[in-house]
């Protein structure tokens, strides 16, 4: 592909999205990045041969799709900044809690928007991104946001941003689930008397495998449980428990309090002028 894409912001998002694009076959010239932190600009430089600059200029804002990749607290300014440079540019934000409607007003009424939820498995190429895009955005520029963020795993895209906040409760703080439920497991496995390696072992290829079973596999997860769960056996004991303490409302109770405060910060987040 030969569009070039510029990156506000250089954190570990960011780094994920430009090695997965580069391992697609886009070359480092296509990409650049303003990143305040000269240490991130170094090894931005160093692990990447990407161009890293210290600040927005007209040159930066040549590139056909610019990511917006700052910490949300950031974006206010870096849009106000942004604002008078734009002409053509796909923006892709993936900032969490920013809605369009704040984002258009900031950037003084430009609209080619699409609004992105990845999540941190990113890192390692397995992420799970949500995408929205506003009615200024064509097909040609949908299908480009697509490309871009599925170099870092698969994507999802919503007709309703409103759903965003759902997802973000589901696969953006996701994986904090599964590390709590690793951390368990874990911890089970040392009070059973193994030592620190032999749980992390035990438990992270568990976890693993299970999930690639599930993935490769046609069936619900509700019907793999039922197949390792013998009539009267351990699995079956187990299970029982977690039902008897209501685990499933347990973590249905707690995704819709995510999805809450999701809404809550993007009321907070969006109300700068």
């Amino acid at each position: 592909m030969s569009v070039s894409i510029g990156f506000v912001g250089g954190g570990n998002m960011a780094s994920a999205m430009i090695g997965g694009l580069l391992g697609k076959g886009f070359g480092p010239g296509q990409l650049q990045v303003v990143e305040l932190s000269e240490e991130a600009r170094a090894r931005l430089q160093r692990e990447f041969a990407v161009d890293a600059r210290p600040a927005l200029d007209s040159a930066f804002v040549t590139c056909d799709c610019i990511v917006l990749a700052t910490k949300p607290q950031q974006l206010h300014e870096a849009a106000r900044g942004l604002a008078p440079l734009l002409h053509h540019q796909l923006l892709i934000s993936i900032a969490a809690g920013i809605r369009t409607h704040d984002l258009m007003r900031w950037l003084d009424g430009y609209g080619r928007i699409v609004r992105a939820m990845p999540n941190t498995p990113a890192l390692v190429g397995f992420g799970m991104t949500a995408l929205y895009a506003t009615a200024s955005v064509n097909a040609s520029e949908r299908n480009l946001a697509e490309s871009i963020l599925s170099a870092v795993g698969e994507t999802l895209w919503l007709v309703d941003e409103s759903a965003m906040d759902g997802v973000t409760a589901i696969s953006g703080s996701g994986p904090a689930y599964v590390f709590y439920f690793i951390e368990a497991l874990e911890g089970a496995a040392r009070q059973q008397g193994f030592d620190p390696a032999a749980a992390r072992q035990l438990t992270l290829q568990t976890v693993l495998g299970a999930a690639r079973l599930a993935a490769d596999s046609l069936e619900e997860a509700a019907m793999l449980r039922a197949r390792v769960t013998s009539k009267g056996g351990t699995t079956e004991r187990a299970i029982q428990y977690f039902e008897a303490a209501g685990l499933k409302d347990i973590v249905a109770r707690a995704v819709l309090a995510a999805t809450e405060r999701s809404r809550e910060l993007g009321d907070e987040l969006g109300h700068r002028d």
